[in-house]
């Protein structure tokens, strides 16, 4: 394998279980801490701590291209899916099921992600990558059939939940296109929408308003797992593709079901523990994946943070910058072989 493939390989990935990690542990403590709240007022709670947090992070314009006005468009389908939809799902499913088996029908995000991914940005997806999926979708078939049987309502619940993943599958491969953009800046302007429409949703619904305690605790949760946690999802994505990305954030729910069972969680049963067996399976099957062929670089013009040691950045500096920064460049056409990743200078059609 080859220095091309093995450091983005080896940054995103941590990256991306960084993120995994963060959301994954925030999962249960929404469950927690959003009890007796309506979904609006938990996803409003969640994303202005989000919000808050990107304002903090945001990188001067030396180090991270600027979100564009072209970008708000996307921007705003980002925040439909991913700060309003997705969470308002996750909340209202998180009160009528389980925390373990809401956490680990999380996983399915990754599925959905891929297959967006492949459809949308025509990411590879070869035998082994189907495999993985199928994998994902029997682990998430067994998780409803488990709760369906354990008790009546809580697939209705899982259902939800389910319905939050594609939503943030969504969100996950439309986020993309801005990977490149200053990841504070875009989780800013997301968790920023999402905040507005939700808090306007919740004061329309007449949803009770929440304690100090847990509005305090709510924004702590959306600041560490929807805002520290986007924004490293973004710069994994920067790395490996939004397939990849998808597929080691697929971990966070496996991190959060422990956690739950830590909470004291008991609802796990032979179905529910085959279902994770098999997901846990998928992910480890599409991140075993390697993918290298001879391929054409055209011309290219663009501005994103890269470093001049990464074997496709060449271009001239009058005083040569020490580390990443951000500035507009242009890519000479080029043809050739490595082991490669679907980020932002390998979108070739197979």
């Amino acid at each position: 394998m080859s220095v091309h493939l093995t450091l983005p390989a080896l940054r995103g990935s941590l990256l991306a279980l960084l993120a995994a990690a963060l959301f994954g542990v925030g999962t249960p403590l929404v469950q927690k801490l959003g009890l007796g709240l309506g979904p609006f007022t938990t996803a409003a709670l969640l994303y202005l701590g989000a919000a808050v947090i990107g304002a903090l992070l945001r990188q001067h314009v030396s180090k991270e291209a600027r979100v564009l006005r072209s970008d708000v468009p996307r921007l705003l389908l980002v925040a439909l899916f991913g700060a309003v939809l997705g969470p308002v799902a996750l909340a209202w499913g998180l009160q009528r099921t389980s925390g373990t088996g809401a956490s680990l029908m999380l996983t399915l995000e990754a599925l959905f992600t891929a297959v967006l991914a492949w459809r949308l940005y025509g990411e590879t997806m070869d035998r082994r990558v189907w495999a993985a999926m199928l994998l994902l979708l029997a682990g998430g078939v067994l998780l409803i059939l488990d709760q369906g049987l354990a008790s009546g309502g809580q697939w209705l619940g899982l259902l939800a939940v389910l319905a939050a993943t594609a939503s943030w599958g969504m969100d996950n491969t439309l986020s993309r296109a801005l990977a490149e953009r200053d990841p504070a800046q875009v989780v800013m302007a997301k968790a920023a929408l999402g905040a507005t429409a939700t808090v306007a949703l919740a004061l329309l619904m007449g949803e009770p308003m929440p304690t100090w305690g847990a509005a305090a605790g709510l924004m702590a949760v959306g600041a560490t797992g929807y805002g520290l946690s986007l924004r490293f999802y973004l710069l994994a994505q920067r790395e490996f593709g939004a397939a990849r990305t998808g597929s080691v954030f697929a971990f966070a729910p496996f991190i959060g079901a422990a956690l739950a069972f830590a909470l004291g969680d008991r609802s796990a049963g032979w179905g529910m523990a085959l279902g994770g067996l098999l997901m846990l399976a998928g992910v480890a099957l599409h991140l075993a994946e390697s993918h290298d062929h001879e391929h054409e670089h055209e011309a290219l013009e663009h501005e994103h943070a890269h470093r001049h040691d990464d074997g496709h950045h060449d271009h001239h500096h009058d005083v040569m910058p020490v580390g990443a920064h951000s500035h507009a460049h242009r890519h000479a056409p080029m043809r050739h072989s490595h082991a490669h990743l679907p980020d932002v200078h390998h979108g070739h059609d197979h």
